[in-house]
């Protein structure tokens, strides 16, 4: 123990051991249940190859993950085939411990989420599956059990998964575990992993338990919701770190309106969330990895997100080393204190300055001349090709009315980055 993100006192970003900590998780929800130890070091040495220090894993079996049998399970077994769950399994949970083990010794985050919306009252999926819903008085003594098992990790809990708040009967529950976490665990930090069509309540919102917000851009169409949630949970009235927990997944698909997004729509929704106030992190999420898919499981989702890869394949999608980029543009740059500044010329090129101006950031998501009020005669001024990681210089022009930024000769989305001398 000792190693676990804190709060800045700007309250807008992570800190490990005193310094600045870029929060990089990947999406891994199935992992308890669908991995075997082999598999969990492969991916686990890729992802730490590429940058990654946080892992997003459902405690409980995912619901929509690639269906596969898995043993032991997480609670007794009635005759009927649903569980008790006022009896615990510490069977799974002890298998769980060892994955974990294994991932906080190479240096991961666990950001653990202690109920997935299913398990809930009152919210959209255990409306679809009433059988997975934990009896009021069981889910005291489960948050607790959980805190205790995994609290040795230095973990963050996502008190909620994919969540929405339609009845103060949901709200409750959601209150009581957010407590029942932060008394075992009252070091870790927490938050609500949430749909994107849903608000915090304001007991949630104003609970002094909540440590960070973590919204979900998601896999729909328009792609807006990277900065346009990213701006709402700035203006919310507690101030506190927020991150984009699932941007649209790569290989992902929708439905029969779109294909699958790939790597340009995953760099995309990131630094549009990233530039609008989502500065304290971003996960990434690739399809097939998330449900830990092989090839002959059954996969229930198809029809919305599209069949998944196979995990092994998914591993290998190139915009995880995208992601892992951003992160080391962020702390290279030690771009922790950016704020967002809204759009520049256009709904989808954002901009975020430090204070003063000192540190200047675009993101622009195709080669566009960029004209700003800003005065930049005396910074230094540079393009990132996102696509090719590669550095190109632009031409500014300066006047009265401020600066223009010749259009980069790529045909690429970019990131305009201008420091101060």
């Amino acid at each position: 123990m000792g190693n676990r993100p804190q709060i800045s006192s700007s309250r807008d970003h992570f800190l490990k051991a005193g310094r600045p900590w870029f929060y990089l998780a990947d999406t891994v929800w199935s992992a308890f249940t669908n991995c075997t130890p082999d598999e969990w070091e492969r991916y686990l040495d890729r992802r730490s190859s590429q940058g990654f220090n946080a892992l997003q894993i459902n405690v409980l079996p995912q619901w929509d993950r690639s269906t596969v049998d898995f043993s032991p399970q997480p609670f007794a077994v009635r005759r009927d085939g649903t569980w008790n769950f006022l009896r615990i399994e510490d069977e799974y949970f002890e298998k769980a411990q060892r994955l974990l083990d294994t991932a906080w010794q190479r240096g991961f985050t666990p950001a653990l989420v202690v109920l997935w919306c299913d398990f809930i009252r009152g919210t959209w999926a255990c409306a679809r599956m009433p059988t997975h819903e934990i009896p009021l008085e069981a889910i005291e003594p489960f948050v607790r059990y959980i805190g205790k098992a995994f609290g040795g990790f230095d973990p963050v809990f996502l008190v909620s998964g994919d969540t929405d708040f339609k009845t103060e009967d949901t709200v409750t529950r959601y209150q009581r575990a957010l407590q029942s976490i932060k008394e075992v665990c009252p070091e870790a930090l927490t938050t609500f992993h949430v749909q994107p069509q849903a608000a915090l309540p304001s007991a949630i919102l104003n609970a002094p338990e909540l440590d960070f917000y973590m919204y979900q851009s998601g896999h729909s169409l328009p792609q807006n919701t990277p900065y346009v949630l990213a701006e709402g949970f700035c203006q919310a009235p507690v101030k506190r770190p927020v991150v984009n927990g699932e941007p649209c997944y790569e290989g992902h698909g929708h439905g029969n309106t779109y294909g699958r997004f790939g790597a340009f729509e995953v760099r995309r929704a990131i630094w549009q969330s990233l530039l609008s106030g989502a500065k304290a992190g971003v996960t990434y999420g690739a399809h097939g990895i998330w449900s830990w898919h092989k090839p002959g499981l059954p996969f229930q989702s198809a029809a919305f997100s599209s069949t998944p890869y196979s995990w092994s394949t998914a591993l290998g999608f190139p915009g995880a080393w995208d992601a892992g980029y951003v992160k080391w543009i962020f702390e290279t740059f030690c771009l922790f204190d950016l704020e967002p500044r809204g759009a520049l010329g256009r709904e989808e090129i954002r901009l975020a300055t430090s204070p003063e101006s000192a540190k200047v950031a675009v993101y622009a998501p195709y080669a566009a001349e960029l004209e700003t009020s800003l005065d930049l005669s005396r910074h230094e001024a540079f393009f990132i090709d996102l696509a090719e990681r590669a550095i190109l210089r632009p031409v500014l022009r300066h006047g009265a009315s401020g600066t223009r930024v010749s259009m980069p000769e790529v045909n690429a989305d970019t990131l305009f980055v201008a420091l101060r001398k």
